[in-house]
């Protein structure tokens, strides 16, 4: 797999909560050569197959990445064919004036937020943000033409395509977590070179952004697992002093979460086959929810083990994403070689919640 082609093109189809459907199609096309069959869920989650090799019936493992991102929704356009906004998800408000973005109308149509220049600002005006709800995209067009093509609800995204850095770094937008996604595809890929015994469902989730809806507890619901592994992102160090209990360096390879939403076996499971690759690693401590789907994901039905797997990303919720092709491949190997570790001995000895095995 071409790991940057793959951000580049899950980039390109991202969308806000409910309009996720393009990045499930694309997952289903990108991903046919290594699945048996593949579909789409009621609520929207993407889910593939690749079945194991012991007879039926057979322990699974669900690996789980969202494939919704943060952006805006159209509130209503303004005289003069304006558009004003909401936020959709965690939207960081600091870098938003002068940017571009896609307007997700019948059509996909690039705009621009503008400012108030400087010279026209209070003082007073010059020290705040500008709240989103009194910021406007400009198309261009004449307000008519706007009103033809843009509803209320219409979704906005950053526009910013996937760039290559130096040194196998790449930045852009809504790599959170279209590479958690890469990460699962690295995964599929490797798990073909050689037969697994348990069935592997790559699942893409919705709503995981909005906070409110989880595309993870349909996904845990409908497919009772065995055990599921969430695919996230996490804090790479940036400039600027960050916490360094609570960031990781680009290159220092994935993050194994431990704390309240990570089962313990699946912690040490993680870390064994990291030590059997020879992989790099770092533990990212989790007293508290995750923020991410494995908090509903874990307590769907009667429980499902569940372990967080994360890639270190700079620049979260901007549109200059910042990560390393190097950890969402090591990350990929890692979950690949968890998955051909599962049997029905494993699942057996994760219904006994015991840290100290």
């Amino acid at each position: 797999m071409n790991i940057f082609e793959e951000l580049a093109e899950l980039s390109r189809a991202a969308a806000i909560h409910g309009l996720e459907a393009e990045t499930a199609a694309l997952l289903a096309r990108r991903w046919q050569p290594w699945l048996d069959e593949s579909r789409s869920s009621t609520l929207g989650n993407f889910i593939g197959l690749a079945r194991g090799t012991d007879p039926e019936p057979r322990p699974s493992v669900a690996a789980v990445a969202h494939m919704d991102a943060i952006g805006f929704m159209v509130t209503h356009v303004e005289t003069g064919g304006f558009l004003r906004l909401s936020a959709v998800g965690g939207v960081n408000r600091r870098p938003l004036l002068g940017q571009e973005v896609e307007v997700l109308g019948r059509r996909r149509l690039v705009g621009v937020i503008g400012a108030k220049p400087p010279h026209l600002s209070t003082p007073e005006e010059r020290k705040k943000l500008v709240p989103i709800e009194d910021l406007s995209v400009d198309l261009g067009l004449p307000e008519a033409a706007v009103r033809e093509t843009v509803r209320p609800g219409d979704g906005v995204l950053y526009r910013q395509d996937v760039v290559a850095l130096r040194n196998g770094r790449v930045a852009g937008r809504y790599l959170d977590d279209t590479a958690g996604l890469a990460v699962i595809g690295v995964a599929l890929e490797e798990l073909r070179r050689e037969p697994h015994s348990a069935d592997f469902y790559a699942v893409g989730t919705v709503g995981e952004e909005s906070g409110r809806l989880s595309g993870g507890a349909t996904a845990a619901f409908e497919l009772r697992p065995s055990l599921a592994v969430v695919v996230e992102v996490t804090f790479g160090t940036s400039p600027g002093g960050d916490d360094p209990t609570n960031s990781f360096a680009l290159g220092s390879g994935p993050a194994i979460g431990i704390g309240a939403n990570c089962h313990p076996r699946l912690v040490n499971l993680f870390k064994s086959a990291a030590d059997e690759l020879g992989l790099a690693t770092t533990l990212e401590v989790m007293p508290g929810g995750s923020g991410t789907d494995a908090w509903s994901m874990q307590t769907a039905r009667g429980g499902v083990p569940t372990a967080i797997l994360s890639v270190p990303l700079r620049y979260m919720h901007t549109p200059v994403e910042t990560t390393s092709l190097d950890d969402i491949r090591s990350a990929g190997q890692l979950l690949a070689a968890v998955a051909r570790k599962v049997d029905w001995t494993l699942v057996e000895a994760l219904s006994c919640y015991d840290s100290t095995k």
